[in-house]
């Protein structure tokens, strides 16, 4: 897996940039990974955790309007019912905005900040959110290299 990002990493804070923002779209990427691997090599801690963080944050708010232009037909040709979609919504819109804190987790994170733009939760706060959790990742991950280095 790390041969697969040299070439980001050849490419220092502008490759950290791109890896971050692919991890947080539908590509499979280890956004942490990366990041750690700039620490390594001597990046500034700052600078690579608002790299990463803003990468990160905009490839997140990608997949919010990849969701965003959804339609519920598209997801019903699909095989999910009317009444699946409903539940889902009504869970969306029960814990709202907040749930963009979880948009960093791997996997899942991809599809809460997709599903957020498809149940059309309100921008500017699902945004707040987002950008607060994709950078508590970021700066948790520089702690614990400069701790355990």
């Amino acid at each position: 897996m790390w041969s697969d990002m040299d070439w980001l990493m050849e490419l220092g804070y502008w490759g950290l940039f791109v890896g971050s923002f692919l991890a947080a779209t539908v590509v499979p990427f280890s956004a942490d990974v990366l990041m750690v691997g700039m620490l390594v090599a001597g990046g500034e801690m700052w600078v690579v955790v608002a790299v990463a963080t803003l990468g990160n944050f905009i490839g997140g708010l990608t997949s919010y309007a990849i969701g965003r232009a959804g339609r519920w037909e598209w997801i019903e040709r699909l095989g999910v019912s009317r009444e699946r979609l409903e539940r889902q919504q009504a869970n969306i819109r029960r814990f709202g905005a907040p749930i963009a804190l979880l948009s960093w987790v791997p996997f899942v994170g991809d599809v809460f900040a997709v599903a957020l733009g498809f149940y059309r939760v309100r921008f500017v706060p699902m945004a707040v959110y987002m950008f607060i959790g994709k950078c508590a990742r970021f700066v948790m991950w520089a702690f614990i290299y400069y701790y355990v280095k």
